[in-house]
């Protein structure tokens, strides 16, 4: 069905060939999840002919037994693989001149390499909208795999307070969550390096795990996801080692009440501005705002960061089926930071999160 869309896009577009790039693109057309690394994987898609993938020839025949059904070419390491994919595309239609490409994705150099196999054609559509789009509203299976990696993370979240004691360090604990989530849970890919920060570290909202160590009475911020059969999971909490100080715990308080409404407040027809502003207003309010630095939101699907961004000055209008994080923070430079963090769904009258972890202010016993 996916697929279909996409070539009614290039009709509606009036765009011969598209050249998907991205693998996580590629995926959500076909079914098919591979890692080229330096290597060429695209598909290709045509606006009145079947598409075909293109892989490394070490990965044909994985590329046959997946879910994809249509053809598949391969090339060697010896060969020029730009060469391939234009006799191919020359062997399936004479209607060439007009491109479609990831541009948010495809590189310079192999924009250049593919455009000089086609001297004559046109480069200049753009798919990445439409690919954004089209991925904006989840189908219930597709949900059902992001309430699953929700349910990892929650796991991931106890690992990680159960690690923490005076001395380990935050990669110590970070290490602990990625093994025991392999051993106990079999999950074999995080959707992003695990996040652990102690103390003032967690002022710094995307630092670590770094070798620092915990110590007593300061706030621990985890920041974590997990990858279950291709979707992401991605949830902050903070806790307490001991007793926080007052300030600490106000700061808790306010993103947590600021999370909390802006959770409450979801619904079909309110814009991602107006969305944002419920909790920025909160923490602005209590005098906090200029160390609340980020957007209050991004999507969430096969990619740990998705389109939309939940920010100020976005008027996408929310809809029901769209997913996306709800997390604001506060980060006091050299004291401490805060996030709380949770992805969920929009229902036809709310927001259903992904991830169940208590959001009361934890304090662990020393």
């Amino acid at each position: 069905m996916n697929l279909t869309k996409l070539q009614e896009w290039l009709q509606s577009s009036d765009k011969d060939v598209a050249y998907i790039s991205n693998p996580t693109t590629i995926a959500y057309f076909t079914g098919y999840d591979m890692e080229p690394h330096e290597r060429i994987f695209a598909l290709l898609a045509f606006k009145d002919q079947d598409p075909f993938v293109f892989v490394p020839a070490l990965n044909v025949e994985e590329a046959k037994d997946s879910a994809w059904n249509g053809d598949v070419y391969g090339y060697l390491d010896s060969e020029n693989p730009w060469e391939i994919i234009a006799d191919k595309v020359k062997s399936r239609t004479q209607e060439y001149q007009k491109w479609a490409v990831e541009k948010n994705n495809l590189s310079v150099s192999h924009y250049q390499l593919i455009h000089a196999q086609f001297p004559d054609a046109n480069f200049d559509g753009d798919v990445s909208n439409f690919v954004n789009k089209i991925r904006l509203y989840k189908t219930p299976e597709e949900i059902k795999q992001l309430q699953a990696a929700g349910r990892e993370a929650d796991f991931a979240f106890q690992i990680g307070f159960d690690a923490i004691k005076e001395g380990v360090t935050e990669r110590y604990i970070a290490g602990q969550i990625e093994y025991q989530l392999k051993v106990q849970k079999g999950v074999m890919h995080e959707s992003f390096e695990t996040i652990v920060q102690a103390g003032a570290n967690a002022a710094n909202p995307h630092l670590g795990p770094t070798m620092n160590k915990v110590k007593p009475n300061e706030l621990v911020l985890f920041d974590l996801g997990t990858m279950h059969n291709g979707y992401a999971s991605d949830s902050s909490r903070t806790v307490a080692y001991g007793e926080p100080t007052a300030k600490e715990r106000e700061i808790y308080e306010i993103d947590r009440e600021a999370q909390q409404a802006a959770i409450d407040v979801v619904r079909p027809g309110m814009t991602a501005s107006e969305l944002d502003s419920v909790a920025r207003d909160i923490i602005t309010k209590a005098g906090y705002g200029e160390y609340f630095i980020h957007r209050l939101g991004h999507g969430i699907g096969k990619e740990v960061h998705e389109y939309p961004s939940i920010v100020q000055g976005n008027d996408l209008i929310i809809e029901e089926g769209m997913c996306f994080s709800i997390e604001p923070g506060i980060y006091i430079p050299n004291v401490a930071g805060v996030r709380i963090e949770d992805c969920g769904v929009v229902t036809k009258d709310g927001y259903e999160p992904f991830t169940h972890t208590s959001k009361e202010l934890k304090v662990l016993p020393l």
